[in-house]
């Protein structure tokens, strides 16, 4: 008796789903489908003491009589059947045209009916598209009046749709055939602009780009030339100092990009191993080794330097001529002897980097030369990232999309480019926002970036280092780690920034005091050097004696002696602090409180002078991130340190990671942020055991029970984070770490 209801349960839903799947089978006379080129007529019909909502499709042999649930739906399908119906006409009448004036006013008919149809689809309008894309891909002899006669019927459809890929294809032969057209820029003028509008993806279609590429170089061929292009960009951009559309210039700077490869990529192709953008910069620097896998001409080359098999080779190889109607390559090698840059005899003295300057270095260079149309190609697209450059809120994204340097190496190669380029470059360079002037810095670590490539001794640099004295003198102002940056300057550029100070450039001597003053050069002569580069001018000789003079004022400053705490008067100024400060030793100085003060990061140039310092409290002041980057660098002794209720942020908080010896810190009703905690949370220092974070009385009772390894918890988020409800969640992190440990 108990199986029965276990059959029922499981046999009877399957049984019905089967026989309700087989009463959905088409039966009768609906076991055939009808198709739309049967229909001959389609009627709505409706009666007195009749079904409503009918539809009646009459074909060969009969009808079709449909219901629907309601009037919408029964008009819905009239109008599809209607649709599907007139579009399989079109395609027959258009498949085998023999008028073109008759073809003419069937495309116009089918415009006005995909314009006039109720439905709201993306193929009512795609569908008349793609059939005269298919009717123009077919027939290629069409004349050009014909052809201007097609693109004004379809004109209308091209306002809210993109034209599909053949479509595009037939665009941008006409553009090249006829540049000048008022149609170019009478019909395909809004066509491009809603492509750089709302295209979210190039490579997804690929000949809509072509298409703007096209559309452009021709605007380019116009009388007025490149200022028809500058309105252009001008109106994609909008009157406003702010562009609207978001899409804008990603479109264009991929239009750019593809562009000024389509310049070099007969060039590139020509080649079966193109240099390395390493080799080209290196050839600056010293010979280049690598055989040549092209016609090569050697001209004056040293006898000392050319191998035997060079010689051969020379005789071999002429004067190059690539197989290409585009682009003439002409690569010439010259090679000096390099000085020998050692010491005399029993003296450890580096050579003179001045000396070493002013020796002429071997270089490789690469002359390239391209085609009268590549040349305008790349003069068009060039002139435009000049334009981009200029608008302020695009320069932002612009320089991140540059920053990688997306070009091809055979373009940084080519003098011609790296000129013109050189126009943007320095927009970035001159801009005081660090979003921008740090894009000029390489992506990462070991690639070269803008800075490298315009620098003395880099490819793209062709001046004195005018450039180059412009981006530091930006990235100095702002960079992330000053005394870092300092670093490497004097690592790879000192040379350049001695033999720019001693021309009087402004920027490069208060670079050389830097070095100086911050102890970034240890080797006595070289330190001589620069000192003697810098009394050599006459800017750079005050400089020095206002350097000379504040060594002194700090040797003063940290002779041992003076109080070992010190506290500001409320509302103390940077001056105050100053002025305090120069007024005797204060070498054993090891708390300083400048709480509730008004002391500003303008105060970090006087506090970094004091050795000896290990608490620092900034509560309530307006202390922000520039200070305490100038602290990381310097203070790494520093123990406690007190931002609470101060204007840092992220930025600058990151910056203490490098404080190793950090063991208190209060960042309450500070912008600090989860990910920033988290960042700096997993980078313990390098702590005696003795050197353990002091609680104040009024913290929770648990928190003194904690585990004797929560001293690698370096950072806490003190007590004054359970004050703020905002805060509570970093200091329940902050705990629930401390309680992991």
């Amino acid at each position: 008796m108990d199986i029965v209801p276990d059959l029922v349960t499981n046999v009877c839903p399957f049984f019905f789903s089967f026989f309700f799947f087989f009463l959905l089978q088409p039966t009768g006379y609906m076991e055939n489908s009808v198709s739309y080129s049967a229909i001959e007529d389609v009627q709505l019909l409706s009666w007195e003491n009749a079904p409503k909502y009918c539809l009646q499709l009459t074909i060969p042999g009969g009808t079709v009589l449909l219901q629907a649930a309601n009037s919408y739906l029964r008009d819905q399908w009239f109008h599809s059947l209607q649709w599907k119906k007139k579009i399989y006409k079109y395609k027959k009448v258009l498949s085998n045209p023999s008028r073109w004036e008759v073809v003419l006013k069937e495309i116009r008919t089918l415009v006005d009916m995909a314009l006039t149809s109720p439905l709201q689809d993306d193929s009512i309008n795609q569908a008349p598209l793609e059939i005269v894309s298919k009717l123009l891909s077919e027939n290629t002899n069409l004349t050009t009046q014909e052809h201007e006669n097609i693109i004004v019927a379809i004109a209308p459809l091209l306002e809210n749709n993109h034209p599909p890929p053949d479509l595009c294809e037939f665009f941008c032969k006409h553009c090249r055939e006829r540049p000048r057209s008022m149609v170019v820029i009478e019909v395909f003028t809004p066509v491009v602009q809603r492509i750089l509008k709302h295209n979210m993806d190039f490579g997804k279609c690929p000949r809509l780009r072509l298409f703007t590429q096209e559309y452009i170089l021709a605007l380019n061929e116009l009388n007025a030339g490149m200022e028809v292009v500058k309105k252009f960009i001008q109106s994609m951009h909008g009157p406003t100092g702010h562009c609207p559309h978001p899409r804008v210039l990603p479109n264009l700077v991929a239009v750019c990009l593809a562009a000024i490869y389509s310049c070099y990529e007969e060039f590139i192709n020509s080649r079966d191993n193109s240099p390395s953008l390493k080799e080209i910069r290196n050839g600056c620097q010293q010979p280049c080794d690598r055989k040549p896998t092209l016609p090569l001409r050697l001209l004056h080359p040293s006898p000392d330097l050319v191998s035997q098999e060079a010689t051969l080779a020379e005789a071999r190889l002429k004067s190059v001529v690539v197989a290409s109607s585009e682009i003439h390559v002409e690569v010439e090698h010259t090679s000096t002897a390099k000085p020998a840059l050692t010491a005399s005899a029993g003296n450890d003295s580096e050579p003179n980097l001045i000396d070493c300057l002013m020796v002429s270095p071997a270089c490789s260079t690469m002359s390239i030369e391209l085609g009268p149309q590549a040349d305008r190609t790349l003069g068009c697209y060039v002139e435009i990232l000049k334009l981009l450059s200029d608008y302020d809120d695009w320069r932002p994204s612009l320089a991140s999309l540059l920053q990688p340097i997306p070009f091809p190496k055979e373009a940084l190669a080519h003098e011609k480019f790296t000129k013109e380029l050189k126009y943007v470059i320095q927009r970035f360079a001159e801009d005081p926002r660090q979003e921008v002037h740090s894009c000029l810095l390489s992506v990462r670590a070991g690639k070269d970036g803008w800075f490298q490539l315009y620098s003395p001794g880099g490819v793209a640099c062709d001046d004195d280092g005018e450039l180059f004295a412009s981006m530091v003198h930006i990235l100095m102002g702002s960079c992330y780690k000053t005394k870092k940056f300092l670093l490497s300057l004097a690592e790879n550029k000192l040379g350049p920034c001695m033999l720019l100070a001693l021309r009087g450039n402004q920027t490069m001597v208060e670079i050389l005091c830097l070095m100086l003053e911050y102890n970034i050069i240890d080797n006595n002569d070289t330190q001589l050097q620069i000192i003697s580069t810098l009394e050599s001018t006459g800017v750079g000789k005050r400089m020095y004696e206002q350097l000379c003079d504040r060594q002194r004022e700090l040797k003063e400053l940290q002779r041992k002696g003076g109080p070992t705490r010190l506290t500001l008067p409320s509302k103390s100024t940077d001056a105050d602090l100053a002025r305090l400060l120069s007024s005797g030793s204060f070498g054993n100085l090891e708390n300083l409180s400048l709480a509730f003060t008004n002391v500003t990061s303008a105060c970090a140039e006087h506090l970094i002078k004091l050795p000896s310092l290990k608490q620092l409290n900034l509560w309530s002041t307006q202390f922000g991130d520039a200070g305490l980057r100038l602290l990381s660098e310097h203070l790494t002794m520093l123990q406690v340190l007190n931002l609470c209720e101060t204007p840092v942020t992220d930025a600058g908080l990151l910056a203490l990671s490098s404080m190793k010896s950090l063991c208190s810190l209060n960042m309450n009703s500070t912008k600090l942020s989860a990910d920033t905690y988290e960042d700096l949370k997993v980078i313990p220092p390098s702590l005696p055991p003795t050197l353990l974070p002091s609680f104040p009385p009024s913290l929770p009772s648990f928190l003194p029970s904690f585990h004797p390894t929560a001293s690698k918890y370096w950072f806490f988020a003190l007590w004054s984070l359970f004050s703020s409800r905002k805060a509570v969640p970093l200091a329940d992190k902050a705990v629930n770490g401390i309680m992991a440990g």
